[in-house]
């Protein structure tokens, strides 16, 4: 699994935060993805290290310019257990406008993109918008009521776009991770056991491949919409398929 960690302001709390979560993820040996930055991004990066899992950094330069330079001894680390990430060219400086680009980087790689603070505008944000684009889950640490860099993960999960987290089990619900086999849990032998409407459902998913908008498992189902929501959670309820934000549906 690829997991994205991701913040627009780091303050000690954060790092706490940050590294409780990449510890709790140990066992499900994921490689983290950051971008090597201040803040999260680094601590992240080492407490993979720290903790034996692969890490990759995507960078705002040229894969041959380190920004930060601070972080070149970490970064040179990396290459054992991991590597480093970048579309620009050789001797790219780390110009502004690069960061808000490799952040589709960021999201396209990783499987889940955790959020641990952000403001209502910036970098993290955008990442967080184009992971849900990319039908990718994306998760998101609640923050205290006032507090200026937490109003964008509160507001990622008032607005749907991120699933709440409070511990790694979180993820692990959500994602269908087992810690002994990470592997999705294969539900087909329990499809035998659905009425015709479930079935349509899961047809429906199955055929696809990829989550589904509720509007367009009404088209493909041709269910209405009260029959359809039912049945839906019906199905959630069995374990056969689960919710992402957005009221969007995917197989578990």
């Amino acid at each position: 699994q690829r997991v994205a960690v991701l913040v627009q302001q780091a303050q000690e709390t954060v790092h706490h935060a940050g590294d409780k979560i990449t510890e709790e993820l140990v066992p499900h040996k994921p490689l983290i993805v950051s971008g090597l930055a201040y803040g999260i991004d680094i601590h992240a990066h080492k407490q993979a290290l720290k903790h034996s899992m692969n890490t990759v950094g995507v960078l705002g330069s040229g894969i041959d310019v380190i920004y930060p330079a601070s972080h070149k001894d970490i970064a040179k680390k990396m290459l054992s257990g991991g590597g480093l990430i970048s579309e620009n060219p050789l001797g790219a400086k780390p110009d502004a406008h690069n960061f808000p680009a490799r952040n589709r980087i960021i999201a396209g790689i990783c499987d889940a993109l955790i959020v641990v603070e952000a403001a209502e505008t910036g970098g993290a944000l955008i990442t967080a918008d184009i992971a849900n684009a990319y039908n990718k889950d994306v998760f998101a640490l609640a923050g205290n009521y006032g507090q200026e860099f937490s109003s964008g993960c509160n507001k990622l999960i008032k607005s749907n776009k991120a699933n709440l987290i409070s511990s790694v089990k979180d993820l692990e619900y959500i994602m269908n991770w087992s810690v002994t086999n990470d592997e999705p849990i294969n539900k087909k032998t329990a499809w035998l056991d659905l009425i015709p409407e479930e079935q349509l459902i899961v047809e429906a998913l199955n055929n696809n491949g990829e989550a589904l908008a509720i509007d367009e498992l009404t088209i493909r189902t041709s269910l209405s919409p009260g029959m359809l929501a039912n049945h839906l959670l019906n199905l959630e309820l069995k374990n056969i398929l689960k919710v992402l934000p957005g009221k969007r549906f995917k197989l578990n």
